[in-house]
């Protein structure tokens, strides 16, 4: 075993390859989840203090299949003992490995984990919670934060969608095609919220999660090898990595956030970007158009341009229109409004984000503020920019952002801040 501490974001891209080979293996969804769950609490107890294991895979899905045998013989499973043993025999050559052997499955079991938790019996809201809680291994506070729904909410949702699951006897593999097709929609978000978890995390004192963006890159591609054909899919990958390509520019380095204009356009991700524009422009002349073409392309456009100065926000703006008439949500409706801002000027943008703040969905939220400041700082209302930012700061829960705009207040007349200097752009 190596020593030292055990490295970020391991357990978290560990939890849904294990769980993985658990229900392979044994079935029984909703306990596996648990003994998964309980697996990664011994790691996170027993490793720190006794070192890393060289196969720290191996080692979850060893402790894990004991945790699960234990619950399978419990007093609620033991009315089922002749179900289960069907299910505790491993059924085709796939299956995977037993506890503590080295080898890989043959198959991406993470995968075949997001197809089976988008099941379209389960109902939209409760299998995005359910892949973003199994595959994304976000807590349910971090699931109601992305989805701005109540924490309770998502935990009841989660648990009625494994009841669902367990009384249904589904299998563990991929759907057909058909089948497939259905799912796929709920797929594709699920991955775009677990990549924005990623790249700006709705809570802690780092404003991105790497590891979690990184997985939700790996897991589209693999989603895209699959169906290379389907243009959702190319524009959700190239959107991942047209985003994800200016990672290193979005902060300094004591961890302060730049916002998008301030950014060193050189530090930017060049072969992302290529690959990125590449993948975006294939889909919109060959497949028809959708939500994450159009976001691919709002963000190829702002990293195609060479500054901030040259960004083509009339093209950025006739995008957003267009998106917002396919998905009139608040976050597509918000992006709008700040190109508005940057074409038709601050006035109007503001007028149409007094509008928009009527969504119930957004009154808890902090990007709505933060815009609103912007524009007012824009508009010459220094007095009205420095509370809106106050009221951001208070409402976000991530600590670079919080620092960021407690700053901006600071700039612009409040108590001491740090060390940023100019208004949050469009995007970070």
């Amino acid at each position: 075993m190596r020593t030292g501490p055990v490295p970020e974001d391991l357990l978290r891209r560990l939890a849904p390859q294990v769980l993985g080979a658990l229900v392979r293996r044994y079935g029984h969804f909703d306990l596996a989840e648990d003994a998964v769950q309980e697996a990664l609490l011994a790691a996170s107890r027993q490793w720190p203090e006794e070192g890393l294991p060289d196969n720290p895979r191996g080692w979850l899905i060893r402790v894990g299949s004991r945790r699960l045998t234990d619950l399978l013989r419990g007093e609620e499973a033991r009315r089922r003992r002749e179900e289960s043993a069907a299910a505790l025999t491993p059924r085709d050559e796939f299956v995977a490995p037993p506890p503590g052997e080295g080898r890989a499955p043959a198959e991406d079991d993470t995968l075949k984990l997001l197809f089976l938790c988008c099941r379209a019996d389960l109902g939209p809201a409760a299998r995005i919670a359910l892949t973003l809680r199994a595959v994304g291994g976000l807590t349910t506070a971090e699931i109601g934060r992305a989805l701005l729904v109540p924490e309770a909410t998502v935990g009841q949702r989660i648990s009625r969608a494994k009841r669902r699951i367990r009384s249904s006897g589904a299998p563990f593999g991929m759907p057909d095609e058909d089948d497939r097709a259905e799912r796929l929609g709920d797929v594709l978000q699920v991955l775009y919220l677990i990549f924005n978890e990623g790249y700006t995390a709705t809570s802690g004192r780092e404003l991105r999660r790497a590891g979690l963006a990184a997985e939700a890159i790996r897991l589209t591609r693999a989603v895209h090898a699959l169906l290379p054909d389907d243009g959702e899919v190319a524009g959700l990958l190239a959107l991942m990595l047209l985003t994800d390509a200016r990672r290193d520019a979005r902060t300094t380095p004591d961890g302060s956030l730049v916002p998008l204009a301030e950014q060193d356009r050189g530090r930017w991700d060049a072969s992302a970007i290529a690959e990125g524009v590449a993948l975006v422009s294939g889909a919109l002349t060959r497949t028809p158009l959708g939500p994450y073409q159009l976001r691919a392309a709002i963000a190829a456009v702002h990293d195609e341009a060479r500054g901030d100065e040259d960004t083509d926000w009339a093209d950025i703006l006739g995008l957003y229109e267009v998106l917002v008439r396919l998905v009139p949500g608040p976050a597509e409706q918000l992006g709008r409004v700040v190109a508005v801002s940057m074409v038709h000027g601050p006035d109007r943008a503001l007028a149409l984000l007094a509008d928009l703040e009527r969504d119930e969905h957004l009154a808890v939220h902090h990007r709505p503020e933060a815009v609103r400041a912007h524009l007012l700082e824009r508009a010459g209302d220094p007095a009205g920019a420095r509370a809106a930012y106050t009221r951001a700061a208070e409402l976000t829960l991530s600590l670079p952002e919080r620092r960021y705009l407690r700053a901006r207040a600071a700039r612009l007349g409040g108590r001491p801040g740090g060390d940023v200097t100019d208004p949050p752009g469009p995007s970070a």
